[in-house]
């Protein structure tokens, strides 16, 4: 039996075949398979650039185990949320599993929280089984464990409630005792800048409300923002890795005792200093089989989101220095490029796959819902080979504009400089609706086709600036669609400027549309790309067809 799919292009190259010059146009349609990755971080000669993931994996920490690494990250409103990534060398990931495939509380987050949800995990192996501590600064303190990082995590428990309790990190000791060890957020506590430690059980069924703040930043002169600690043992020195001085221009720092309960004392370990990497800190030491160790960390690179990096390190008078010691003054600087780290399964150079074809009976796990979401809101085997998605009923929270609207899936960016494409249809009914592809922050833009009650349908391109205030869509450009199918795409430049443009089936080129828009970042998160369909009535059953989402680079 044929496929929906080869109908679908059999309708194209029959509207094609209308003009003189369609079935020329339609091969050209139909052979552009995009399938470049936009970003590659090994070299293939074995050295490795910065960023190895250039995508908003915020807060990444790293665990070890057996040649293997594991990395989760902070995803705040997205649902599924703590994205679990693998590699074998620290330099080429793959995206695996999510320890959580719906935010908690489930109603609370069944509406938008943006910067809310999930802040600064940290992932540990421990009694033979992963664990991942993670904050929600309203909520307070949670655990999640796994016996396979790949497969089902448990129901995570909270294990400490309260509000502006965040970044936490535990530390075994080898003495048999376990500690906590967390930040604050002024936004809920009225304060910040404090490292506090707590003890808590080996399995982190309990946890002391009882607590020492054992780094004040005010003891510190020129400290501010000390947050995202990760707590580690080595040499008879306790050290608290923490980055200070705030998100986009701060510094790592580290913190030594040779008591648990401190005193302290603290080193600046790596900062900007000539290098362009803005900020370097907030991650995760990793030391590996070969006796090496490294530093994986974020830079915030405005709507691309907070991207890794990963630094040489090595020790000196039991303090690290994290990337090259350019001064020999003990604080390190960022690199660029370096030689990758040894390892003992071979890798090939690889990177996230973005590209998805629908073909699965399920969601590709680069997708990201914007609240906690329904099995009703789309479909991947109604017409298979396409992800098709149920328009949701415009409410009041998102009447005005987008930035609410729980049903918007979404991705990372994953590169500086990229086009994207997708394909759009929309059924027609007797109700108003809107469909298409959306760089989404607190400005964003979309192209795609808004129908209305009569269902007569118009090709737009809308903008919204400052959305998170409550910006009114505007339309700045709309035509009539005769065609009923439309390709659709999105190039990314250099600094996040965007250019949109679209097809229809008897077009050979991309016609731009608008002029260019410049990508924002969301709260706490960089842009993100998406797909989405509303709809005026709730009674009618309306949806919107895509047909693969692919990345190719530019020339």
């Amino acid at each position: 039996m044929l496929s929906n799919k080869y109908y679908f292009y059999l309708a194209l190259l029959l509207v094609c075949l209308s003009s003189s010059q369609g079935y020329a146009k339609e091969l050209q349609l139909l052979s552009q398979k995009q399938t470049q990755n936009p970003w590659q971080a090994d070299l293939g000669n074995g050295e490795y650039k910065n960023p190895i993931l250039h995508a908003d994996y915020s807060d990444p920490d790293v665990v070890a185990v057996n040649g293997h690494y594991y990395m989760t990250a902070s995803s705040f409103n997205s649902a599924p949320g703590l994205p679990i990534l693998h590699s074998t060398d620290l330099v080429n990931w793959q995206l695996i599993n999510y320890a959580l495939p719906i935010q908690l509380p489930q109603a609370h987050f069944a509406k938008v929280q943006h910067g809310n949800g999930v802040w600064a995990p940290t992932i540990r192996f421990h009694d033979n089984k992963f664990w991942i501590f993670y904050p929600d600064a309203d909520f307070g303190i949670y655990v999640t464990t796994a016996k396979d990082p790949a497969a089902t995590w448990s129901t995570p428990e909270l294990i400490l409630a309260g509000k502006g309790l965040i970044d936490p990190a535990p530390l075994w000791d080898d003495n048999g005792k376990a500690y906590l060890v967390h930040a604050w957020a002024k936004s809920r506590a009225g304060f910040n800048n404090v490292l506090t430690l707590r003890e808590m059980s080996d399995d982190a069924s309990w946890v002391s409300d009882k607590f020492t703040h054992i780094v004040d930043g005010k003891n510190h002169p020129g400290y501010r923002t000390i947050e995202g600690p990760k707590f580690y043992k080595r040499n008879g020195y306790y050290y608290i890795f923490a980055p200070a001085g705030g998100v986009d221009l701060g510094w790592q720092s580290v913190f030594r005792a040779t008591a648990i309960t401190g005193p302290y004392e603290a080193k600046v370990v790596m900062a900007q200093g000539n290098s362009v990497i803005n900020g370097p800190h907030q991650g995760a030491w990793v030391h590996t089989k070969f006796a090496e160790d490294w530093f994986i960390h974020f830079q915030s690179k405005q709507a691309y989101g907070r991207i890794t990096h990963l630094q040489p390190m090595r020790w000196e008078h039991d303090w690290p220095i994290i990337g090259v010691d350019k001064n020999a003054n003990g604080t390190g600087q960022p690199v660029l490029q370096y030689t990758k780290p040894q390892s003992e399964l071979a890798s090939q150079p690889t990177s996230i796959v973005n590209n998805d074809e629908f073909n699965s009976p399920e969601l590709n796990l680069l997708w990201q819902w914007n609240a906690n979401p329904s099995s009703s809101w789309y479909s991947l085997t109604d017409n298979p080979g396409f992800l098709r998605l149920y328009s949701q009923p415009i409410t009041a929270q998102n009447s005005t504009n987008l930035w609410s609207t729980p049903s918007l899936l979404l991705q990372k960016i994953p590169a500086e400089q990229f086009a994207f494409t997708t394909t759009l249809q929309v059924n027609k009914t007797s109700s108003a609706s809107s469909s298409g592809l959306i760089l989404f922050g607190e400005d964003y833009a979309w192209i795609g086709i808004k129908t209305s009650s009569t269902g007569e349908q118009q090709l737009v391109y809308v903008h919204c600036f400052n959305a998170r205030k409550g910006c009114k869509e505007t339309i700045v450009e709309q035509q009539p669609l005769i065609q009923p199918y439309l390709e659709l795409k999105v190039v990314l430049q250099p600094g996040a400027t965007a250019i949109f443009s679209y097809r229809t089936a008897a077009s050979a080129e991309f016609k731009i549309i608008g002029e260019h828009f410049q990508a924002k970042k969301g709260r706490w998160v960089g842009a993100k790309l998406g797909l989405f369909s509303l709809s005026q009535d709730s009674t009618t059953t309306r949806f919107a067809d895509f047909d693969y989402a692919r990345y190719s680079t530019l020339d």
